[in-house]
């Protein structure tokens, strides 16, 4: 790996970007105290710059305590010691509750040493390609989430290999990189199968599961759960002009949907934990008390967020499984 990287094409002046370079080298180990720099002529031969945009970074580095010169010798590392600031780029998919706990989690275990910026795609192959391709070289890491829509990792592939990390979905494609994630499929059949008794008093099982917003995973993990145990089952993309019928448990990824399905069964007077059976996807302190609580399947995103901070804290890059399990209430 290349000790200093300069992108012309990104918005962070090139000062800048050869102090991040030697900052993120000393972080990671790359450069420790005593080593010697690339002089000033040959960084700005290399990267095509005036010795005076060299010479601003180094004279930065030494105010800072970071480097200092011998005449006629160079630049050398003189501190491996100095409180060096991450610039994360978090994206997320949307804005919710449980997000919200993740990023509080992780804020709280990242500490002060690090600024957070934190972009939202809703969804949008689009958003999330100029999102990732205008910020490209500008912070030290890259937090994406998640990784499933259309190009993605693709996308991703152009970022720093070493920087980036794998937040909540990631995919075959992207094995190589470290990751806290859930693993839908596993997760919803084996919530699924410790609920089964209960189930079994209902007559069919139907996932709303709009696929361009969900993890394949989870219809995966369903449809296996279903077949295994002899469960009728339905699959459907939305709730809207759908009809409730005594005996269906419905299993819901989308809070919106699950708002639907409760005011229906109020207009049908139909009662969840007799008539029809509600699984949410993701626990919020909301779920537990409406209508006798929700039963939910939910992974622990404060759990999500500190790991992932300790993570990029310790300079980890494994593929972590975060727990999940079914919190079971009055709606099943």
């Amino acid at each position: 790996m290349k000790l200093i990287n300069i992108d012309p094409r990104k918005s962070l002046p090139k000062y800048k970007q050869i102090i991040l370079s030697i900052e993120t080298a000393i972080a990671d180990k790359r450069l420790k105290r005593g080593d010697h720099l690339p002089s000033v002529n040959k960084i700005a031969l290399e990267f095509s710059l005036s010795r005076d945009t060299v010479l601003l970074a180094y004279d930065e580095l030494k105010k800072r305590g970071i480097i200092y010169s011998r005449l006629g010798k160079g630049y050398y590392i003189k501190s491996e010691d100095f409180a060096f600031e991450q610039r994360i780029f978090l994206l997320f998919d949307e804005l919710n509750s449980f997000k919200e706990d993740l990023y509080n989690s992780f804020k709280e275990t990242i500490g002060n040493n690090a600024q957070i910026d934190i972009f939202f795609h809703y969804f949008s192959p689009d958003v999330f390609k100029k999102l990732v391709n205008e910020n490209n070289g500008d912070y030290t890491k890259y937090i994406i989430m998640p990784t499933t829509l259309k190009d993605a990792p693709a996308v991703i592939k152009t970022l720093p290999k070493n920087d980036v990390y794998i937040l909540d979905q990631t995919n075959a494609e992207l094995e190589d990189y470290p990751s806290i994630h859930q693993n839908f499929v596993n997760d919803i059949y084996k919530a699924l199968k410790a609920g089964q008794q209960k189930l079994k008093k209902y007559n069919n099982l139907i996932l709303i599961f709009p696929p361009f917003r969900q993890p394949p995973g989870m219809q995966e993990g369903f449809i296996k759960f279903c077949k295994e145990y002899n469960f009728n089952y339905e699959i459907i993309p939305d709730f809207e002009n759908h009809g409730i019928e005594p005996g269906d448990v419905y299993i819901i990824p989308n809070d919106r949907d699950l708002v639907n399905v409760i005011e229906k069964a109020r207009n049908q007077k139909l009662k969840p934990g007799k008539d029809v059976g509600i699984i949410s996807y993701n626990d919020t302190p909301l779920k537990k008390v409406v209508e006798n609580g929700i039963t939910t399947i939910s992974t622990d995103f404060g759990a999500m967020g500190r790991i992932l901070a300790e993570m990029i804290l310790q300079q980890s890059r494994e593929q972590i499984e975060n727990a999940s399990s079914m919190i079971e209430r009055g709606s099943l």
